[in-house]
């Protein structure tokens, strides 16, 4: 069975989603960043796994439900963040961020039958998700991250191993983005958080 691994920032105002600043607040920011983080571990809670971590930078909250192991973000740039938290696993393992809360267990569920990793890209030419069935961390070490070219240089970087592709999701970055992964998951907390905020977010 999988490891489930999500690397997230404590949902505080002025250090998450500050693309979202303007047309948002910080503190309306970090609502929408503490709503997907909150639905993404909700989706983790109910995806059959063999252990469920959240890699932290900062401090957990009640937006954290039962079950997880919590572990502190080492140092570094996010390439050594993301290589050391696959160090921590053994076995199956799959890492995703805080920034898709359109995620469903379905998506998570990962068949590793034949297949060595699995890669999920995003939008804006990064990733979602990655997964490991044998976690290497120099994997990830030295792949520059927040570009454009991003996912095309991680999954270059499986190149050499069976990789099935998980489908293209969007991350939230902008409020463009909240709008449209909001549609797609009207019924979670990101939607209705956006929703409530939207009035004040067109002063």
């Amino acid at each position: 069975m999988t490891t489930l691994l999500v690397i997230a920032k404590e949902p505080r105002p002025g250090r998450v989603k500050t693309r979202l600043t303007p047309p948002f607040t910080p503190e309306e920011a970090a609502t929408l960043a503490e709503a997907s983080l909150a639905d993404t571990l909700d989706v983790v809670a109910r995806t059959p796994a063999r252990r469920r971590v959240l890699v932290l930078e900062g401090t957990p909250g009640p937006w954290l439900p039962a079950g997880f192991e919590v572990v502190p973000q080492c140092g570094g740039g996010l390439d050594e963040r993301l290589a050391e938290a696959f160090a921590g696993c053994d076995g199956p393992t799959l890492l995703i961020g805080m920034d898709t809360p359109q995620v469903t267990p379905e998506l998570l569920t990962v068949d590793w039958a034949g297949c060595d990793a699995c890669f999920g890209p995003a939008e804006d030419g990064g990733f979602w998700a990655l997964g490991l069935a044998e976690p290497d961390p120099a994997r990830l070490r030295g792949v520059p991250m927040s570009t454009a070219r991003t996912g095309a240089v991680q999954r270059a970087r499986l190149a050499d191993l069976r990789v099935r592709d998980l489908p293209r999701l969007r991350d939230v970055d902008t409020a463009y983005d909240a709008d449209l992964v909001a549609g797609v998951a009207p019924g979670g907390r990101f939607a209705k958080a956006l929703a409530s905020l939207a009035p004040a977010a067109q002063r």
